[in-house]
């Protein structure tokens, strides 16, 4: 008999959710960024709080996801479908509780509807409709995996590991708010012990998997809290089989699961029934999902990160014998890279330290250029098992600039000897942050410090949801950074930490700003050297015996002052291009007339829905001979022996003096571009070499991911 008290009750918790998540999809188009994310993390506490709404909850979204289906062919509008797809995800990770099969079927019916969108909106149902078909048959099992890889649970039938690193930029980050972020963050090490973490994959896993009711979960976990730690380890080791037996036989061995899952509960209960009236009845452990460890680092020197990774690495080898061979390849890497270039015989004899890179080497290199390709397919089934680092960044446009070198560094590294790349899965997040207060020191530089966010501000652009989420955080750690002063408890608040946890488990999808490789020559004491370096978003040069007419030109000029500076200046430095045209016709040897500075911004295919490209603007003290050209590649000579001062990615830190000759073009991948030490070219060794773009990008996780 249906209880129609009970169906009132539904229908009015399905009303206030239906009400919470058009505010939160509202809140997209919000202007102010003060409170923008609060609104997901107040339905997910809700969810962590009363597990019971999960079901409810998914109704819901399905229900909206259905609704922009409908109307999806007259607006053409996706921007919703995002928050949407990772809310589900989430709740479905999140809950605490047994979600019907029948519901389950009609999650999976609707995502399937949604895999007709265009990219990426079909990558991102995609990969929520393979979570759930997981869960489906396994109930469990994305928390189980989830939290093993994040805890770094030791067993033998699960055996990924991740780790987190948030590496903050010095620039930006004073001795306070380092401090503060550093409190907030780490409290999450606090909360966590192993036992804990064993006590809730099985509570867990039980209760999604059987249905355990509110009085018999109870029960259950307080007979886990009765028993012992090696009791604890044997059930936990129990639960692990038997999720990663049930996904290694799909739907065929769901029925075995929940019998093995009954018995595995069945054994807790009997176990802990003399002990169980020892244990305080409100003392339970909880099933909500631990935060990850976080190691919270100050970034001085970009050697850091090869460190970081290289220590995971040989921290993940199962085998000394792997450690060893992984220290070996370690210390040549550092071996070659100390050889003196002057001095030309030993370089000569350490030719052959490195022994020829296996072609399975290669496509472990190249796994993401070939797998961005529509429709592809994993190339390496086993690197579906490597560790991963998540590497987060925190600071201005100047640290995504030192992370571009970094991560140029270790292709380069790689491609000599694979070290890395065969054991990790290397993640790239990005949470901007700027200084509060502009460095004095740096008010004489070429680089301006405003517009220092131009790239979250693209992030933003590409993704709302990011923009939600993450752009908005840089408020939350101000803020956090008062209540600090004021002596808060880090333990009071945990947004910051939710929020980086959602960003780290939900931001799957990368969008890949393009590298570019400068090549400077340099005169200094009749010595002519030349200098390589790379950057992704911003190039500004300028010639110093010029600057102080940027001044002068940023105010209305008299007519007298433009018939002078007319008069005085003539062309000072010569440029070489390729146009962005179909044609690529290339303009030689062309003048910028009066010209005291160019900026060089890189505008990347994800906003320009069509061909990365570089926009150079030249900056004339006459405006009417300012240009502006669109080009991939561009060479900039001085005239008149004078030189240029370049600073790279709006870091005064790399800024380079007495420069005759820029050249700039798109910064190949190392890993793409590998020879045989037998002088066989790659191309003859992989044929599908010469289909992929050889571009290197510098991947930067978003919920999103790259707009074509």
């Amino acid at each position: 008999m249906v209880d129609p008290t009970a169906d009132v009750v539904l229908l009015s918790v399905e009303s206030s959710l239906h009400t919470n998540v058009q505010a939160l999809l509202k809140e997209m188009n919000s202007q102010s960024a003060s409170q923008k994310g609060r609104l997901r993390w107040s339905l997910h506490k809700k969810l962590e709080s009363d597990p019971s709404c999960s079901d409810s909850t998914i109704r819901v979204l399905v229900k909206e996801l259905e609704k922009k289906l409908k109307g999806m062919n007259k607006t053409r509008s996706y921007m919703h479908v995002i928050p949407v797809l990772h809310t589900l995800y989430y709740v479905v990770i999140q809950s605490g509780a047994m979600i019907p099969t029948s519901l389950y079927q009609v999650v999976y019916e609707c995502l399937t509807k949604l895999l007709i969108l265009p990219l990426p909106y079909s990558a991102v149902a995609l990969s929520t409709l393979r979570s759930i078909k997981v869960e489906m048959i396994t109930p469990g099992s994305l928390y189980q995996r989830r939290v093993i890889a994040e805890q770094n649970l030791k067993n033998e039938h699960f055996t990924l590991q991740e780790k987190v690193f948030v590496l903050a930029d010095p620039a930006v980050f004073s001795v306070r708010l380092e401090a503060t972020i550093r409190a907030y963050l780490e409290v999450s090490s606090s909360l966590r012990t192993t036992p804990a973490m064993e006590k809730n994959v099985v509570l867990r896993v039980l209760q999604t998997g059987l249905g355990t009711m509110s009085g018999q979960s109870s029960r259950l976990a307080q007979s886990l809290d009765a028993l012992e730690d090696h009791m604890i380890e044997k059930y936990f080791q129990e639960v692990v089989l038997a999720v990663e037996q049930s996904i290694k036989h799909g739907a065929g061995g769901h029925a075995n699961y929940l019998n093995k899952l009954q018995d595995i509960c069945r054994d807790i209960l009997t176990a802990s029934k003399e002990e169980i009236t020892k244990v305080d009845p409100g003392t339970v452990c909880s099933p909500a999902m631990p935060f990850p460890e976080i190691n919270f680092l100050m970034w001085r020197y970009e050697e850091d990160l090869w460190n970081l990774l290289a220590n995971f690495t040989l921290g993940c080898c199962p085998y000394s014998g792997v450690d060893e061979e992984v220290k070996d390849k370690q210390h040549s890497v550092e071996s070659e890279e100390q050889t003196p270039v002057r001095n030309r015989g030993p370089a000569f004899n350490r030719r052959n330290a490195f022994k020829n890179i296996k072609p399975a080497d290669k496509l472990n290199l190249m796994r993401e250029k070939i797998e961005a390709f529509p429709g592809s397919f994993p190339v390496l089934k086993e690197d579906r098992r490597r560790h991963t680092a998540r590497i987060v960044v925190m600071g201005d446009d100047r640290v995504l600039g030192r992370l571009s070198r970094a991560y140029h560094s270790i292709r380069e590294k790689e491609s000599k000897c694979l070290i890395l790349t065969k054991k990790l899965n290397i993640q790239l997040y990005y949470i901007p942050v700027t200084d509060a207060e502009p460095s004095l020191s740096l008010r004489d530089s070429p680089c301006q410090e405003e517009g220092r966010r131009s790239l979250a501000s693209l992030l933003g652009t590409v993704d709302p949801w990011y923009n939600s989420n993450i752009n908005s955080l840089e408020a939350e750690i101000s803020k956090l950074a008062r209540m600090h002063s004021n002596h808060s408890e880090p333990s009071q608040n945990l947004f910051l930490l939710d929020t980086l946890c959602y960003y780290l488990r939900c931001g799957t999808q990368p969008v890949n700003l393009p590298i570019y490789s400068v090549k400077m020559t340099r005169s200094s004491c009749d010595v002519t050297s030349v200098v390589e370096d790379v950057f992704v978003c911003h190039l500004e040069a300028d010639i110093p015996e010029f600057r102080h007419l940027k001044e002068k030109s940023s105010k209305k000029p008299s007519a007298r002052q433009k018939k002078s500076t007319v008069e005085v200046f003539g062309a000072v430095i010569s440029v070489s291009y390729t146009k962005t045209l179909l044609s690529k016709r290339e303009v030689v040897n062309g003048e910028a007339p009066m010209t005291y500075g160019v900026v060089i911004t890189s505008e990347p295919a994800t906003v320009t829905s069509g061909e990365d490209y570089l926009s150079v603007r030249f900056d004339s003290v006459n405006p009417g001979y300012n240009t502006t050209i669109q080009t991939r590649r561009i060479s900039i000579k001085t005239l008149e022996h004078r030189t240029l001062s370049v600073c790279l990615d709006k870091d005064s830190c790399r800024t380079y003096t007495d420069v005759q000759r820029i050249e700039i073009s798109p910064c190949l991948d190392p890993g793409c571009n590998i020879r045989s030490r037998s002088g066989v070219s790659s191309k003859q060794e992989l044929p599908l070499s010469k289909y992929l773009d050889k571009v290197l990008s510098l991947p930067i996780n978003t919920f999103t991911g790259v707009n074509l």
